[in-house]
């Protein structure tokens, strides 16, 4: 039986062809390009800050009047970890997602398979060594293109600043990074389909469909993991913000406070948020169209919980530099006497603009996602909107029903991620400068202050989330309306 099983390399996720192949066909599937795409973005991301840190600490290795002390390095170098490792997390819940919501797709292939004698962890090891090589062939891309980026932005660095001695483009760091992204890949992949374990082969017989609202509520196991999370890691963010009244080291452990409570949030999505998507479809009137999309996106919460979560990652990250650059301006304001020198702030005004950029890099990968998911969404969703023309909705209707979606989920993603933002970028910049003294007098510490939100940002924010809700509906309307009605409805 198992050399029948063998052609199951596909694993239930995307049928054979004969062009490809059943060890390659599985390549030609929605989804893996863009999962491609995220680890090429992240590797290119992670080759291109281990260039610019190494060209930074050279540089300053060989200013006069610093020297050989290199505190200013080890900074940037720690502060370039953080973000490769912020831009692996994100990449990393993005990869998991979209398997997630292909194996979920992909639910009656699975079953004949093991109807004919696959086992459930063969095939589960199989999507995992599909995540391996998606994370090769992107970490392998994102290298190239990661070397290319740096070499430009150095020989125009160079014209401005001259040449700096004793730095190299031949960084073996940056090996680091692509590896990273391989496992990470890899790890996501294997998260992500553990679906496969509980199919049985006698949905072989039904449909392939998402867990309904009260089949994903009823996973105790994962709430109570989640519930653990979230509450560590607010015992952790807490602590953080105590231990930064006495040293910057707080910022280290509200880091780790930081991840396990937005795992533990990203864990219990699909419990958190229904209730928000509910909320915020009662703003888009009660039309036939505007209630489908609000049923659609309620419906299978899984599915949403997994578009959303990818703005709230991009929305909390870009929110949370904000502030926290923000309160770091006000902290600093305040231990200095009521006035920062023009000179510090120009600075501190121009680092804040350069951390923007590499930090939006990430909230690229997180939107990728979400275009990504959408598409997918509607792919596996032909026959139920075949059916819904066939009763006499019109194109146009469909293709607002999917903005409307995309809309629905999207405002209630940046709503979260905006007041999720705000608290962590807060966090953040108390628990790091809470302890600091400034000149004249060196006398107090900057202590408590509010959060300082920086309203340019935010509006940038939600209009650049207006225009990524047209972006991913665009692709996924035309998707839903090429087809036939009588062909949709023939889709298995």
């Amino acid at each position: 039986m198992s050399a029948v099983a063998t052609p199951g390399i596909v694993s239930g996720i995307v049928p054979e062809t004969a062009a490809t192949g059943p060890r390659l066909g599985w390549l030609r599937d929605r989804g893996m390009g863009a999962s491609i795409l995220v680890a090429a973005l992240s590797s290119a991301f992670g080759v291109v800050l281990v260039e610019a840190t190494a060209y930074i600490g050279a540089m300053l290795k060989s200013d006069p009047y610093i020297g050989d002390s290199g505190t200013l390095a080890v900074v940037v170098a720690i502060l370039s970890v953080l973000l490769i490792g912020v831009a692996l997390y994100v990449a990393a819940i993005v990869t998991a997602n979209t398997f997630s919501t292909i194996v979920a797709g992909r639910t009656r292939r699975i079953a004949l398979m093991r109807l004919i004698g696959a086992t459930a962890r063969s095939q589960r090891t199989e999507v995992a060594g599909h995540g391996f090589i998606v994370g090769t062939l992107g970490a392998a891309i994102g290298l190239v293109a990661g070397l290319l980026v740096a070499t430009s932005g150095i020989q125009i660095a160079g014209q401005f600043l001259g040449e700096v001695a004793d730095f190299t483009l031949v960084q073996p760091a940056i090996l680091i990074p692509a590896v990273g992204v391989v496992l990470t890949t890899w790890a996501a992949a294997w998260v992500g389909s553990r679906r496969v374990l509980s199919v049985t082969p006698l949905q072989a017989l039904g449909g392939s469909v998402e867990r309904s609202h009260e089949d994903a509520a009823a996973r105790p196991a994962r709430h109570v993991g989640a519930l653990i999370l979230l509450i560590l890691g607010a015992a952790l963010l807490a602590f953080g913000v105590l231990v930064g009244l006495v040293t910057p080291l707080g910022v280290i452990i509200a880091f780790f406070g930081g991840l396990l409570s937005f795992t533990g949030i990203s864990l219990a999505a699909v419990l958190v948020m229904p209730p928000l998507l509910r909320l915020v479809g009662r703003l888009f009137g009660r039309s036939a169209t505007a209630r489908l999309a609000a049923e659609n996106a309620l419906r299978y919460p899984e599915r949403s919980s997994r578009m959303a979560i990818g703005v709230v990652m991009g929305v909390t990250l870009v929110t949370m530099f904000a502030v926290a650059l923000e309160s770091v301006k006000v902290l600093l304001t305040k231990a200095a006497g009521g006035e920062l020198d023009s000179e510090f702030a120009t600075i501190m005004d121009s680092f804040a603009a350069v951390m923007m950029v590499l930090v939006g890099i990430s909230a690229v990968i997180a939107a990728v996602g979400l275009v990504n998911l959408l598409t997918i969404g509607v792919v596996q969703r032909r026959r139920e909107l075949g059916l819904l023309r066939a009763i006499g909705l019109s194109n146009g209707q469909v293709r607002r029903m999917i903005l409307l979606e995309a809309l629905h989920i999207t405002v209630t993603a940046t709503v979260t991620g905006l007041l999720l933002g705000v608290v962590y970028g807060w966090i953040a910049a108390q628990s790091l400068l809470g302890s600091v003294r400034m000149p004249p007098f060196f006398e107090e510490t900057a202590g408590l202050v509010a959060p300082a939100v920086p309203w340019i940002p935010v509006v940038v924010i939600v209009l650049a989330t207006a225009v990524l809700t047209l972006v991913a509906a665009a692709a996924p309307t035309r998707l839903a309306t090429k087809v036939a009605p009588v062909e949709a409805l023939a889709v298995d």
